[in-house]
């Protein structure tokens, strides 16, 4: 019988997992079939950014919401050394509620979207404050759903490229797993390149089957309800996107019964850690970029001999003294891959652990927040109108 995530099909659909189970493990194929629509859409790609980045003032913006925003956090920082523009990450959450801090810069732009749906409030909304703020604004959605209204809106649109990952990517369960790894994997493929995936991913997505499996048995032989009250995780750079998006997988998955924070190892000092106890999990992503790596493993050397936490876990992609010191998981095939190889690889040990957790606190993966707190596309959300005056202030209009 087919096992996902360590469990066969009879338990998972007891468990209410199969959906997130699915979608966690089908990420090293997905990310294969994302290279290869980028692939196929190279000559239309290079067009639409040559047009939307002709400008030496040019801006680049990646936004979302959530899970999407945390898709630019991570990849900017490790992006911007292929673009000669300038990059940020701003969420759609941000853009919309103050238009004026983030929008008051009339450059040309070009805003890339990233959204599961493309029916988030926000991300509808922010494709209309960036038009209204904005002389020239061009729209690269990356998206999983064809019939979402940030895709459609493309198809009538003389400035906007939509990007579409594969059908299976379109998350059904509630947390953002393939479709988040999948939409990055598309920003990588487009703006790093079209051999960035055979330099620095597919080895892993070769090797990782067996591993994985490896690291979902332990997880399911150890990981039990109340064994941690809180989890942290720790990366730099681009990596500390990834433990943004890791800490609201925990958050997300167990309904908020684990607390679940994110820092970077040398913000972490400045206060945050302050949290750590004797029922703390952390675990710290190391970077494979040689100067940076010592202030991670300074920090994890610093923790370890604090002897607070209860369990300290550095997440590597090559053994070293330091990191053999104390527990350590080694993902394979990424020793040789820069920093964007590591996010993918990195995210599916955290997605892991998340969604064991929320088996072990007694939810269903599927729907962690059966009471909706929290929902597939958010709700509740009221967007108010605006406009911009002919003096260049923006105000919320009638």
């Amino acid at each position: 019988m087919q096992h996902y995530m360590g469990y066969d099909l009879d338990a998972l659909q007891r468990l209410g997992a199969t959906w997130t189970a699915k979608e966690i493990e089908q990420q090293p194929v997905c990310w294969e079939k994302t290279q290869q629509i980028v692939s196929d859409m190279h000559t239309e790609i290079e067009t639409f950014l040559r047009r939307a980045l002709a400008a030496d003032n040019a801006r680049v913006i990646f936004t979302g919401a959530g899970t999407s925003a945390f898709a630019g956090r991570a990849l900017v920082p490790l992006l911007s050394r292929y673009v000669p523009r300038r990059m940020e990450a701003i969420a759609t959450t941000d853009l919309v509620s103050c238009p004026q801090q983030y929008l008051s810069e009339d450059v040309p732009t070009l805003l890339v979207s990233f959204a599961r749906s493309g029916n988030s409030p926000e991300s509808v909304a922010a494709l209309q404050v960036a038009s209204e703020c904005l002389t020239q604004c061009c729209h690269l959605v990356l998206t999983c759903n064809q019939e979402g209204h940030l895709y459609r809106f493309c198809q009538n649109s003389p400035d906007a490229l939509a990007v579409l990952t594969p059908p299976e990517t379109n998350d059904q369960s509630l947390a953002m797993t393939s479709s988040f790894s999948s939409m990055m994997m598309a920003a990588v493929t487009i703006f790093a390149g079209l051999d960035k995936y055979s330099k620095d991913i597919e080895e892993f997505c070769k090797k990782s089957a067996d591993w994985f499996k490896q690291i979902n048995y332990q997880f399911v032989d150890n990981i039990r309800a109340g064994q941690y009250q809180r989890v942290i995780y720790l990366g730099s750079g681009g990596l500390q996107g990834l433990a943004q998006e890791s800490a609201l997988k925990v958050l997300e998955l167990t309904s908020g019964s684990i607390a679940a924070m994110f820092d970077s190892p040398l913000g972490f000092r400045h206060g945050p850690k302050a949290i750590v106890n004797n029922e703390t999990l952390i675990f710290v992503f190391i970077s494979n970029n040689p100067y940076t790596r010592k202030y991670d493993l300074d920090l994890l050397k610093e923790l370890r001999s604090d002897n607070v936490a209860r369990e300290i876990i550095a997440v590597s992609a090559y053994e070293d003294n330091t990191v053999t010191a104390g527990r350590h998981i080694i993902v394979p095939g990424v020793a040789q891959s820069d920093d964007i190889g590591l996010l993918f690889a990195y995210l599916m040990l955290a997605q892991a652990f998340a969604f064991h957790n929320s088996i072990a606190v007694g939810n269903s993966p599927d729907n962690p927040s059966p009471t909706g707190e929290i929902n597939r596309v958010v709700q509740g959300v009221t967007i108010y109108g605006f406009e911009k005056s002919l003096e260049g202030k923006i105000y919320e209009s009638a």
